[in-house]
């Protein structure tokens, strides 16, 4: 098989186009280095540096391609508050040029990388995927644009799509940038470098994730790649397991053998206060399962252990 991942030097999309070339495919990646990194990639991945709106430059890696993984994407939310004209332009409108020319170029089925954060606060839990997308900020804004678009084209185009709504991934290799990092390393590094962590809401810390390990992730979105049958499916990717932060900074200290320096603060962090995937759809659907816990996860990010990289 022939793949094609944009954004496949990203966090994510690296994992997936090394385990595909360990399964000996042959894998093509389209990443403009934004907030990829080429050197965590396979030789064998063959790398090419563009943007996914560039249709022209799309045609020509396509030919040829049996399947694609659209995970291209700006994937901050704080970001996407400041900056909505963008994330539109890359995260909606990249979509479309990709559909388009994976249309033009009679693909057999893509497979989109859509977020948790479509469903905003979520009226019942976990959330299954026929609630209600709620979406709160213009990151979400542009993820739920993208399927509806993966959707539609997908059917008048009559190729296959599915759409993975995948939660807080995390796992080795995940950046902590400078300005608002994913949580998780973020307070890996602050407790290994004695640093502060707040927590936020009263109880401190009460907000709750659902935290799914990058190996867990691609494996779903391997099965998703090949499964029979699964053609407008909408799948949530998580663990199922609701953690709250406070407990999530617990685990981090058990992790480290260290204490953490906890600040609380009364005020709202901002973001929704509860997320919990029902993932029984992609048990029975990809027959996928989590195998990695987050206490395993967090010892593995240390260790920099990764069986998808």
């Amino acid at each position: 098989m022939k793949a094609l991942i944009t954004g496949g030097a990203g966090f994510l999309g690296s994992a997936l186009a090394n385990r595909l070339a360990e399964l000996g495919h042959r894998v093509y990646v389209l990443d403009d280095l934004s907030n990829g990194d080429r050197s965590r990639l396979n030789e064998a991945v063959v790398f090419t540096r563009g943007d996914v709106c560039d249709v022209p430059r799309l045609w020509s890696l396509l030919a040829g391609v049996d399947l694609v993984y659209h995970l291209a994407a700006r994937v901050s939310v704080p970001e996407s508050i400041l900056f909505p004209v963008e994330y539109n332009a890359i995260n909606t409108g990249g979509t479309v040029s990709l559909l388009s020319a994976a249309r033009d170029a009679g693909i057999r089925r893509v497979v989109f990388s859509s977020s948790g954060t479509v469903y905003g606060q979520p009226e019942t839990l976990p959330i299954q995927e026929g609630s209600r997308p709620w979406p709160r900020n213009p990151y979400a804004i542009s993820k739920l644009a993208a399927e509806h678009y993966v959707r539609a084209i997908g059917d008048i185009y009559r190729f296959e799509t599915v759409i993975l709504r995948i939660f807080n991934a995390y796992g080795p290799g995940q950046a902590a940038g400078p300005s608002h990092p994913p949580v998780i390393p973020s307070y890996l590094n602050q407790v290994q470098a004695g640093g502060s962590i707040m927590l936020h809401g009263a109880p401190a810390g009460g907000q709750t994730r659902d935290f799914v390990y990058v190996d867990d992730v691609v494996e779903a979105m391997v099965r998703a790649g090949a499964a029979g049958g699964i053609s407008g499916a909408t799948l949530n990717i998580g663990s199922g397991v609701e953690t709250r932060i406070a407990d999530l900074v617990r685990a981090v200290e058990r992790a480290t053998g260290r204490n953490a320096r906890v600040i609380e603060s009364p005020e709202q962090s901002g973001g929704v206060a509860r997320m919990c995937a029902d993932i029984r759809a992609a048990r029975e659907t990809l027959d996928w399962r989590p195998a990695v816990s987050l206490d395993e996860g967090l010892r593995r990010m240390l260790s920099g252990r990764s069986s998808s990289t």
